[in-house]
């Protein structure tokens, strides 16, 4: 029989992850989007793809980064696009964005679920880094002819390992396949009729129970992680020596990648 956790989500100062306040408290918290537990990924996972063939669509491009967060990831680029744009609706995550000050990086603050800010066929091509679905409505309108959209998104199935091992610390995931449903009917919206959805899952390993309470710890305040910490430490440790392997605790990886040209 698992031990009684404690439900994060009744701690007064829970934010619902993914939600505008939450980002803004990560962003000043923080200044960054990083997760803080370590885990090692099997390799080929969703991540490792992205990164590659973003690699090979951006050379020489003037690119649209969506959803960059501070932006470590549209800064890799600057030595091989042509100009590169970040945009997020966190305003701390922008700043520290432009913070590094480099000549063909630049960087926007706007809300996908509004009109994007920029001319229609601005952008030579676009990539969506685990940003927001709502994006795909306008993409098509600021990309030229023939360019190329990529995107990565959490899939239907991200560590349903978690909610059954960890019963209150994570949340049973949803039946169906809500998160596809969303990104095709958001393509379907945008006009983006060439496209395609890949499933990738590879394995992640938790390298020890205090990652399984800074992952459902992440972006909250410190004074939720306490909670957590002081009420159910022992039993994550219980159930955790109790299912890890030599490499830690085992979990799904699962991820859409988008490819699609207007």
């Amino acid at each position: 029989m698992y031990p009684k956790l404690v439900n994060p989500r009744s701690h007064k100062d829970w934010l619902t992850p993914h939600s505008h306040a939450w980002y803004a408290q990560l962003a000043r918290l923080t200044g960054e989007y990083a997760f803080p537990w370590n885990s090692t990924v099997t390799e080929p996972n969703g991540e490792s793809k992205f990164r590659d063939e973003v690699s090979l669509m951006v050379q020489n491009k003037k690119v649209l980064d969506i959803g960059c967060g501070h932006g470590d990831f549209t800064i890799q680029w600057s030595p091989v696009v042509k100009q590169i744009v970040g945009l997020d609706i966190t305003r701390d995550f922008i700043e520290t964005g432009r913070s590094r000050n480099l000549a063909n990086v630049s960087f926007v603050t706007a809300n996908t679920k509004h009109k994007l800010p920029f001319e229609t066929e601005a952008f030579d091509c676009a990539y969506n880094r685990k940003g927001p679905t709502s994006v795909y409505a306008d993409l098509k309108r600021i990309l030229k002819k023939g360019g190329h959209i990529l995107g990565l998104h959490p899939g239907d199935r991200m560590s349903p390992e978690l909610p059954r091992l960890f019963p209150n610390l994570f949340e049973p995931l949803p039946d169906g396949t809500p998160v596809w449903d969303k990104i095709k009917n958001k393509l379907e919206e945008g006009g983006i009729t060439q496209a395609e959805i890949e499933t990738v899952t590879a394995v992640q390993y938790l390298q020890e129970p205090m990652d399984i309470i800074k992952m459902c710890c992440f972006g909250q305040l410190p004074s939720l992680q306490e909670m957590v910490i002081n009420e159910s430490m022992s039993g994550v440790e219980r159930i955790f020596s109790g299912h890890a392997v030599e490499r830690g605790l085992p979990t799904t990886v699962d991820h859409f990648i988008v490819r699609a040209a207007v």
